[in-house]
């Protein structure tokens, strides 16, 4: 696995319980899966040598994360190393743009967009699609994640300000038509190289300030909406050609502005081609894990149930608190809660920062949110 995050540790612990040897290309010998991996190898995904060393003792490489220059997965594949997901399917996840031409082009629901060259076309984009009634959304074509290279322009001053930072700086946009958003959806496919596929539920994503705080499964929406949702996520993952886990972001949106309540429009937003934050909860909450099946799906072996575990399940991520505050200090007290299931990453705690997760199942939503929020709380000093 190329990347040592805490992706690459809950995958890590997927993988002993079926007997594999999981070897880690890790940044740094403190990162989350370094920590506890028995085969580590410090080097950086940035350099093609040191995934090419990696890569010599692997019989399948995977990823925790979208960051490998796409050259360097060109490279590993012509090479004949075996990548899952497919060196082609990591460039379209690594590239904004990529995905809302492409998925587009299929007939998928994608916001109206612009490719952004000068600062006219942003402009100009602004103007015919936003101001000033509303603005436009801009984005980074790469990188950025957790609210990270995304930009709401709310008139031609902001839009100029942004243009004048990235010019310097050499980052590639895309804008975007403001959507009026009901409800953050993710829809979580795995699919193995036969081409067998199966879909979890699709789970409610509760975001602040640009951060998933929580997930919700199932979600809240009518059962031709989730329908679709999973439908979505299914042809996605074909027409990819992906191997392994994917998580599809989408947007439910009001049709009329002032209106209340969900209209059941679905747009997408974007996707992760690995295991992913909102995928947490099937670690409890589903009969087989989302780590599990992104296992099972690399190696081509046959998928696991994805059916939801209980009536209601719910993760709410643990954050960084104040400073000097260790949610590992107050984990015997998180833990009063007998229902309460408590993963930390093994992460220096900064605020902010992702440090691990709690996740309750029950018969009833709400129920099982105020546990997993009071524990989540606990964890991160504020309660």
């Amino acid at each position: 696995m190329v990347g040592g995050g805490q992706l690459a540790r809950m995958t890590y612990q997927a993988a002993i319980a079926l007997g594999l040897t999981v070897r880690v290309l890790s940044d740094r010998a403190d990162d989350s899966a370094a920590r506890v991996g028995a085969e580590v190898e410090i080097g950086s995904p940035d350099e093609i040598e040191a995934l090419r060393r990696f890569a010599a003792g692997c019989d399948v490489l995977t990823f925790d994360h979208e960051l490998v220059p796409p050259q360097h997965l060109a490279a590993l594949r012509d090479a004949g190393h075996t990548l899952y997901p497919g060196a082609d399917t990591m460039a379209l996840a690594q590239n904004k743009r990529r995905q809302r031409q492409e998925l587009g082009a299929l007939g998928l629901p994608v916001p109206a967009f612009s490719t952004v060259s000068s600062e006219s076309d942003l402009l100009s984009f602004g103007e015919a699609h936003g101001w000033p009634a509303r603005p436009v959304v801009a984005k980074a074509v790469r990188g950025g994640y957790d609210g990270r290279g995304v930009w709401l322009l709310e008139d031609v001053p902001a839009a100029q300000r942004l243009w004048a930072e990235v010019t310097a700086r050499g980052v590639e946009l895309i804008v975007e038509a403001w959507v009026p958003i009901e409800k953050e959806l993710a829809a979580l496919v795995v699919r193995r190289p036969s081409g067998e596929t199966a879909v979890y539920p699709s789970v409610e994503t509760v975001q602040v300030a640009g951060i998933c705080r929580e997930v919700l499964a199932p979600a809240s929406i009518p059962p031709d909406l989730a329908d679709e949702t999973c439908g979505l996520a299914r042809r996605i993952a074909e027409a990819i050609g992906l191997v392994g886990v994917m998580a599809v972001e989408l947007f439910v949106v009001r049709e009329d502005e002032q209106a209340t309540g969900s209209s059941g429009r679905l747009v997408l937003n974007e996707l992760a081609t690995r295991p992913h934050n909102s995928g947490h909860f099937s670690i409890e909450g589903c009969v087989t894990s989302q780590f599990e099946n992104h296992v099972r799906a690399v190696l081509d072996w046959p998928l696991g149930d994805v059916s939801l575990a209980a009536p209601a399940a719910v993760m709410v991520n643990v954050l960084g608190g104040p400073p000097g505050n260790d949610p590992q200090a107050e984990l015997a007290r998180a833990l009063a809660d007998p229902v309460v299931k408590v993963h930390l990453y093994g992460k220096d705690a900064r605020p902010g920062r992702k440090l691990g997760h709690v996740t309750v199942l029950g018969q009833d939503l709400e129920d099982a949110r105020a546990r997993a929020r009071r524990a989540a709380a606990i964890l991160m000093g504020e309660g």
